[in-house]
């Protein structure tokens, strides 16, 4: 019998239950249809997974595929194995213009298209999606309605309104409103303003060399929150970034909006039907009077090895589509509320009923504007920012932000400070790089919060039970 061809998957085992099951059996059912292979899928520890990466190209023996988060993107496509050469391959261009691979189907050209540009440089697509996510506002309705308030807040007046009628009901929630302080809300809330993180339009013009941390639209944000907070409205755990604290406080009813991924959507509803109270839910809120700028997006996706023999390379490639095929897509949705990554999937299941019985969770995808042709396109946060070191860098945002919090640093000082922590990250990264050519695990460094605490997806079901 001939020896079956092996393809090495890392992937971010994200702890959420029967998340690697699921990938387990979409190895399988891989393997049923190519027997000339087999499928090695490993869960790491996500926030390990990078440097581990590194370490095994250093050893030369990096797997076929890997995972990274989206805030390593640069470093990944700046990595080189040992024999100096690009670590990965553009997946686009391993492709090379074919519409099937094995018999799978490409679908490259059916991504939605704010995430292809979020992973594409120049028009070329440099690693495959494979979890997306989108940032939402969720609310407790039955209290809105309550204190009056028919509908989601869009706009951060809004909110701070929703608040104050919330605080007027008697034996309310304690706070109106709760969102962990995680990067991806500065994020978020530099994109709905039209705003950017680094030169050279968010590193996507040409390569990243300055941060700017305390921008107007960032000032703006932090100041509008801090504010929020001041007034007793906006509820800190004083952890970060704590999704588990923020979650029970929407499950007990301590607050009556939570801001959040729409990886959470499940949870959310699953707290809502728990307490008994109806949840209502809607995009992140922008600025009164200024137009939407965009949505930033979030998730992994899939990277290609450098210098795999052909027979490798086309099993891996074929792999990847099969995992983004319509049926395999629109499960992942299904299972998890991870943005249906193609227009393909999204049509399957607004034409089998799913979206008309659970109409929320279109409410990501309409966010993207990404399942009509020409729409989601060209709006440059959208895109999201591309430097090195995004990780170190969002550490030092949240930090920043704990300061003012906690501490009562004043904004526009604390995130001037900030910004020169960043842009010495970033100097440091770009050194390396010359350097070594990101060698070095740790330029690879994803313990993404240096002073967070983990979380499972058996801990967030345990918070959204509630305690009262």
């Amino acid at each position: 019998m001939t020896a079956r061809t092996v393809i090495d998957v890392w992937v971010a085992d994200l702890t959420f239950p029967g998340y690697m099951d699921r990938l387990h059996r979409l190895g399988a059912e891989f393997e049923k249809a190519h027997p000339e292979y087999r499928i090695n899928i490993e869960g790491r520890d996500f926030r390990l997974l990078s440097q581990q990466i590194a370490e095994a190209a250093e050893e030369g023996r990096p797997p076929a595929v890997a995972e990274y988060y989206f805030a390593v993107t640069q470093a990944a496509r700046d990595s080189r194995g040992r024999d100096g050469k690009p670590l990965f391959a553009s997946v686009q261009k391993a492709i090379a213009g074919r519409s099937e691979i094995l018999g799978e189907p490409v679908v490259v050209d059916d991504l939605i298209p704010a995430v292809r540009e979020y992973y594409s440089v120049d028009g070329d697509l440099t690693s495959m999606p494979a979890v997306v996510t989108a940032m939402l506002i969720y609310g407790n309705q039955t209290v809105l309605d309550k204190a009056g308030i028919g509908s989601l807040p869009t706009t951060w007046d809004e909110i701070e309104a929703a608040c104050e009628a919330v605080a007027a009901l008697e034996g309310g929630p304690s706070h109106g409103v709760t969102w962990s302080n995680h990067g991806l809300f500065f994020q978020q809330a530099l994109a709905v303003q039209g705003g950017e993180l680094a030169d050279n339009a968010n590193g996507r013009a040409g390569r990243a060399t300055r941060l700017d941390l305390s921008s107007k639209e960032m000032l703006t944000w932090a100041e509008w929150w801090r504010e929020l907070h001041s007034r007793g409205h906006y509820l800190y755990t004083g952890k970060i970034p704590d999704w588990e604290g923020n979650i029970k406080a929407f499950a007990d009813q301590d607050v009556a909006l939570r801001i959040t991924s729409s990886n959470d959507l499940n949870y959310m509803a699953m707290a809502a039907e728990n307490a008994g109270f109806e949840m209502s839910v809607g995009r992140f809120p922008g600025r009164a009077g200024e137009a939407y700028g965009g949505n930033i997006i979030a998730g992994t996706s899939l990277w290609l090895a450098n210098g795999l023999d052909e027979v490798t390379e086309d099993g891996a490639l074929a792999f990847m589509q099969f995992l983004n095929n319509p049926r395999n897509a629109a499960d992942r949705h299904i299972a998890s509320s991870f943005v249906p990554v193609t227009r393909s999937s999204y049509r399957l299941l607004e034409d089998e009923g799913w979206f008309d019985a659970h109409p929320s969770h279109r409410l990501a995808s309409a966010q993207l504007g990404s399942y009509a042709p020409g729409q989601g396109e060209g709006v440059p946060p959208c895109r999201g920012a591309l430097f090195g070191d995004f990780a170190g860098a969002q550490d030092v945002m949240t930090r920043a932000m704990d300061d003012v919090l906690r501490r009562g640093a004043e904004v526009a000082e604390r995130f001037a400070e900030a910004t020169a922590e960043a842009q010495a990250l970033l100097d440091a990264y770009e050194r390396d790089r010359v350097g070594n050519g990101v060698r070095d695990p740790q330029s690879l460094r994803v313990e993404y919060f240096r002073d967070a605490e983990a979380y499972t997806g058996a801990q967030l079901e345990d918070a959204v039970k509630g305690s009262k």
